[in-house]
């Protein structure tokens, strides 16, 4: 009977120690991502062909859309901004220049060459080039989240120069 309790309260002890360790190093990973994302404060989506040129920013609190160079700030909520931090913070900054894109019909001008731009810390980090619509697979989340919180993108149609 004692072999019993003494075996049941080490691993008590074990298990506490266990569940311990697990939040110590989740608190650890939130705090990694909370710094990441207070250090990001632009985005930048461009979309350009040659007779089209498509650049939306993203910040804290607005998002300005540039259609060929004619600007338009529109309100952008705090809850979308963080929703991006949050995709981004899933990135390695340092390598999305070296994400390769899928598809190259932007060489042709089939495609709107599209690249995603993060400032953060005062370094900016840019993507390579993809095609609008189809991104690296590392960026995907990232890209349609975009596209999507620019949704006036959808009906704004453009004038080509």
């Amino acid at each position: 009977m004692k072999k019993h309790s003494l075996l049941l309260i080490l691993f008590v002890l074990f298990h506490i120690q266990c569940i311990s360790q697990h939040k110590t190093k989740s608190n650890k990973n939130i705090a990694i991502i909370n710094k990441k994302m207070q250090e990001i404060y632009k985005i930048e989506l461009k979309e350009q062909t040659r007779g089209m040129s498509r650049i939306v920013t993203f910040e804290p609190d607005s998002l300005t859309v540039s259609l060929n160079d004619k600007l338009e700030k529109l309100p952008f909520s705090v809850s979308d901004w963080q929703n991006i931090l949050k995709q981004v913070s899933l990135l390695d900054l340092s390598k999305i220049s070296s994400y390769q894109a899928p598809t190259d019909n932007r060489f042709s001008d089939r495609a709107l060459s599209s690249s995603i731009i993060i400032f953060s810390k005062g370094k900016m980090y840019e993507s390579s080039t993809f095609d609008a619509g189809i991104p690296p697979k590392e960026l995907e989340g990232l890209y349609h989240l975009l596209k999507g919180k620019g949704g006036m993108l959808k009906n704004t149609k453009p004038e080509f120069r």
